[in-house]
């Protein structure tokens, strides 16, 4: 984990603030930083309303979203169709991360999730009135500009579900006192898990037992459900202070001078964007590699019990936290993700993918919890939302650029390879024999890859920046807004890099 910003992410420990100041003078930075926010009385309880709600929405969002896809694979056959718009979703979500951070910062929480679910809902209801007024039958012709409008008007009330998303995790800021914020997010954890068991198993379910236009109809009853929902909750939150200064819509300068004001901030986020990259090597080679050893009407069903793991991983994050030291717990975990990545897939056993891909989603949660809980401390809340909008832009972009790199590389060369004697002979003591032994062998490099990135990122100056900042932090202030006694580190000392 370097430290490529320069000059202002060499703040040193002990005068964290004085510096982010003037860096951050643009942004609203307060002196106290996003760790004093107010935890308001009842606080935790709007916050599990609001985590409530989300849920709905995200669950809802992903089921229609991945119906849409199964349902254009099984009637046109097409690829091209299918990777067209799971390619040009995570685009919207990388170009967009930014926008939705710069608004979350400039409106208050429970503002901007009404607008999300507002467009979202309206998004859904102009495909419900297309799918009534021409029928599946034109709407499923390629051939014809109905599908593409239908899939682009259903991709934007997806994405816009992001908005709501990344405003959630600055209510955990909002409130949620700071001891508490590992335990919040590994809840936020949890749902997420939640959400991809739903959408593994329900939506291939809904898909080929209702029909598209029934599924279709489904996602617009929940999507309503979850908005009045959203409509009696009260989040006490005082309106943002308004820019000293006409800000454009995207506030890129902003969202880069509310990371770089926090030493080792962008080596956290540019760290997590390298482990996406070698993520992206698993999300391109994972269900080619699960079918040929499970008939495809068994994977969807592994994947959503596998997907008990993000339940799980998050649950006990929310139980027991992430240590005093989150982002030494997140590299640990990342070094033993590439582990189990490297080592799931050394024979072609079918319990042995299923116990590994379990394990490595129960890791997931803590990947993702750590870093949010140390942005939520060290970043100031006025500028939280910019900063997650800019990891968000960062790491969403990363993953399917290994995709797209990975899966050609593979499918003519490395899969070619290991059927060939010469692959068999220098490789077949340590992967076996199998039908898949040139994707066991990505596999296992991409897990040594992670490993070497995580132990690497521990001889960092940046790490112990970071991890000295998130410790000297505050504690949170108690809802009688008496100020509680400030934790301090002992910067250099070994108290920086305890669990």
């Amino acid at each position: 984990m370097t430290d490529p910003t320069g000059g202002p992410s060499a703040v040193t420990p002990s005068e964290p603030r004085a510096a982010a100041s003037d860096a951050t003078a643009e942004v609203d930075v307060s002196e106290a930083g996003g760790a004093t926010e107010l935890a308001p009385p009842g606080g935790e309880r709007v916050f599990l309303q609001v985590l409530i709600t989300t849920a709905v929405a995200n669950v809802t969002t992903s089921y229609l979203w991945f119906a849409l896809t199964f349902w254009a694979y099984l009637e046109t056959q097409s690829v091209l169709a299918t990777g067209l718009i799971g390619g040009a979703y995570m685009l919207l979500i990388a170009l967009f991360g930014m926008l939705f951070g710069t608004v979350v910062d400039r409106h208050r929480k429970h503002r901007v999730m009404l607008v999300s679910g507002v467009i979202t809902l309206a998004a859904f209801l102009v495909c419900g009135a297309m799918w009534i007024a021409l029928g599946e039958d034109a709407l499923i012709d390629l051939g014809q500009p109905w599908f593409w409008l239908f899939a682009t008007v259903l991709l934007a009330g997806a994405v816009i579900e992001n908005l709501r998303n990344i405003a959630l995790s600055t209510t955990v800021t909002l409130l949620v006192p700071v001891e508490r914020h590992a335990n919040a997010n590994g809840l936020v954890g949890t749902v997420q898990g939640m959400a991809f068991m739903v959408t593994s198993i329900f939506s291939g379910l809904s898909v080929g037992l209702l029909g598209m236009g029934w599924t279709l109809a489904l996602a617009i009853v929940f999507t309503v459900l979850a908005f009045l929902h959203l409509l009696i909750i009260r989040i006490p939150e005082r309106e943002p202070a308004a820019p000293a200064e006409k800000a454009p819509l995207i506030d890129l300068r902003g969202s880069w001078r509310a990371v770089s004001a926090v030493g080792g901030l962008f080596a956290l986020i540019l760290f997590s964007m390298l482990n996406n990259l070698v993520g992206g090597v698993y999300m391109a080679l994972m269900d080619p590699y699960g079918l040929t050893l499970f008939p495809v009407e068994w994977w969807g069903v592994i994947l959503g019990i596998t997907a008990t793991g993000f339940i799980i991983g998050g649950g006990l994050i929310a139980k027991f936290g992430l240590g005093r030291n989150p982002i030494r717990t997140m590299l640990l975990f990342v070094m033993v993700m590439g582990a189990l990545g490297s080592l799931f897939t050394v024979r072609e056993w079918g319990w042995l993918y299923i116990v590994g891909i379990w394990a490595y989603m129960c890791l997931i949660p803590v990947i993702e919890a750590s870093e949010q809980t140390v942005i939520q401390k060290v970043v100031p809340y006025e500028t939280q939302g910019r900063v997650f909008g800019f990891a968000q832009a960062f790491e969403a972009a990363a993953a399917p650029v290994t995709a797209f790199l990975i899966a050609p590389l593979a499918q003519f060369w490395i899969i070619p390879y290991m059927n060939s004697d010469a692959g068999r002979d220098t490789w077949g003591w340590l992967l076996g024999d199998g039908e898949a032994r040139g994707i066991a062998l990505v596999f296992f490099f991409a897990g040594i890859v992670m490993i070497v990135i995580a132990a690497l990122a521990f001889t960092t100056k940046a790490y112990r920046t970071l991890s000295a900042e998130y410790v000297d932090q505050p504690a949170s202030v108690p809802a009688d807004g008496t100020p509680a006694p400030a934790v301090h580190s002992r910067a250099g000392s070994a108290d920086v890099d305890g669990a």
